[in-house]
């Protein structure tokens, strides 16, 4: 290779690293931090009560209301931020009938009250605002509202804000460890049309400028993206289902030319999956507020007690089987997967979403189980080791703090099959339920850490497995089983970006099961038959060498 060749190599490869590099490594901004990072303007206060007074004129696509913020301050303040995007207008903060000064950066806002609140001071202001919303151009994926119409011609809008921020459509402290305790959610939308929030309907009322508003209350403590507007000429029926707790109402809200296949596949689906969930989980977490589903114009979100539903009332995800198994095309994806977020997401909510694992891991993980009751363990094994193939392994799981940014969506397929490796390796399916109920009973209704999740595990398992957590959430790589087999002995050992690494593994001995200790340093056995790990069940590489 001559010269010329060298450098114009050497180039290219500096700018391949250089793009790896930024692709790796990208650059956060103040907005990100404003918008990720619990600061002292907002952990200086916690939020007890929303009243959201929203009127939605959908000919227009614009919103006005405004949301009471009710408060107990966690230290003495005098300033705080609350959330609303840029592209919303801040009419006005009144605070005891009084305007307050406040300052914009970004989508943050920043009040300042005349004097200083003092701890443990209950208080409360309202912000006034109006504006046009963001327009979703993918929802759910890429948030904000959905404006559709049915077959005959009505409206039908939706919102969706997942990642995306609540605060786009609303003036909330839009961080994920502070759920509000409970909330008003009032929405005015032109007669005619309905609109279903969520918890229980309390109130209509008929105003005078050709709108009705819907006064819905949320008994239960509530992240903010799942606040949700659901807004067409919707037909109700119900159901109830006698759980754990008793008698939970089932209330369905669905497009008139839906109706016939909605009794048919919530029929088919919704009670099935209670019984299976409420036993692996513990109750239904919501029973004051219900269980609903309601046709949204997008594919489906995990709104707390009121689940939009967009899959077409076809089995599998459209109508396909994300495992490539047969497993899948038995149910309904959009109801069983949003649904198993009522434990993993809105009951048992992550601080900062660049833990949102816990939400989708532990929920695509309830499709094995639902796939389980229906077929059978080793078909639920089968399902989850099939949407293996949909892991990119593109960056760590569990993504950067404070800035607002999920990991990789390895979050999902990958994290669903470390949930799985853990229950094979806990070896005791009792203990293993025990610990998947005692999560929702002891972490429910509360945010928590990536840090407390495996903290609660390994206690309750009995076992220090965070070097396998570690490996699965912080690392790209799957872990590498080596081998050499000679002369009726295997030498076996780890390879792994975690230090040490030294998760258990069970591999096939003829018909029976052997469980073995790899570490990184190679160890030795006799071995009858092939060198066989279950592979089914743990979600690593096997690589026989020389």
């Amino acid at each position: 290779m001559n010269l010329r060749s060298l450098l114009l190599l050497s180039i290219m490869l500096i700018g391949a690293v250089s793009s790896f590099a930024q692709q790796k490594a990208p650059v956060f901004t103040k907005a990100d931090t404003l918008r990720g990072k619990l600061t002292p303007l907002r952990s200086s206060y916690d939020i007890n009560f929303y009243h959201l007074d929203v009127k939605i004129d959908i000919e227009n696509r614009f919103i006005s209301g405004s949301n009471v913020f009710k408060f107990t301050a966690t230290d003495n303040l005098k300033r705080l931020q609350f959330d609303l995007f840029e592209n919303l207008t801040v009419d006005k903060v009144l605070y005891h009938g009084q305007e307050l000064p406040y300052k914009r950066e970004f989508n943050a806002v920043f009040i300042d009250f005349p004097n200083e609140i003092k701890k443990a001071s209950k208080e409360e202001f309202t912000v006034f605002y109006s504006g046009k919303p963001t327009v979703a151009k993918r929802a759910p994926w890429e948030g904000g509202f959905s404006f559709s119409q049915d077959k005959q011609g009505k409206p039908w809008v939706g919102v969706s804000c997942q990642g995306f921020g609540a605060s786009s459509w609303w003036p909330t402290k839009d961080h994920q460890s502070d759920e509000v305790d409970s909330m008003m959610i009032s929405i005015s939308v032109p007669d005619g049309l309905m609109d279903v929030s969520n918890g229980r309907l309390r109130s209509t009322e008929k105003l005078n400028n050709g709108y009705t508003r819907y006064n819905w209350f949320v008994s239960y403590p509530i992240n903010n993206y799942s606040v949700t507007v659901n807004i067409a000429d919707y037909v109700h029926f119900n159901d109830s289902y006698q759980g754990e707790n008793g008698n939970l109402t089932l209330d369905y809200y669905v497009l008139r030319e839906n109706l016939e296949k909605a009794k048919k596949q919530f029929g088919a689906n919704v009670k099935p999956m209670l019984k299976v969930f409420e036993n692996w989980f513990g109750p239904y977490p919501f029973y004051r507020d219900g269980f609903k589903l309601i046709d949204a114009p997008y594919l489906g979100m995990e709104h707390q007690s009121a689940v939009a539903y967009g899959n077409k009332y076809l089995n599998g995800y459209m109508g396909t089987d994300l495992s490539g198994t047969g497993y899948g095309l038995k149910w309904d994806y959009i109801i069983i997967h949003e649904a198993g977020h009522e434990w993993f997401g809105n009951n048992i909510t992550s601080k900062d979403i660049a833990d949102m694992w816990i939400h989708e891991g532990f929920t695509m993980y309830s499709e094995g189980l639902f796939v389980e009751s229906i077929d059978g363990k080793k078909a639920g094994a089968k399902y989850l080791a099939g949407v293996r193939k949909s892991v990119s392994n593109d960056k760590p799981i569990i993504g950067p703090y404070d800035v607002n940014t999920e990991g990789s969506g390895d979050m999902y397929y990958k994290g669903a099959n470390l949930v799985h490796t853990l229950r094979t390796i806990i070896d005791n399916d009792e203990k293993w339920r025990s610990i998947l109920r005692g999560l929702n009973k002891d972490l429910g209704l509360k945010t928590t850490t990536t840090e407390e999740v495996v903290k609660y595990i390994n206690g309750k398992a009995g076992k220090n497995l965070t070097k396998t957590f570690d490996q699965y959430l912080r690392y790209t790589g799957i872990p590498v089983l080596e081998y050499k087999a000679a002369g009726g002995n295997v030498s076996y050992r780890w390879v792994s970006q975690v230090r040490d690494f030294d998760m258990p593994v069970r591999i096939l001995s003829g018909s029976k099961h052997q469980w073995i200790k790899p570490t990184t340093e190679w160890k030795t056995m006799k071995l009858k038959s092939d060198f066989t790990p279950d592979l089914e069940n743990f979600f690593i590489t096997v690589k026989k060498v020389e």
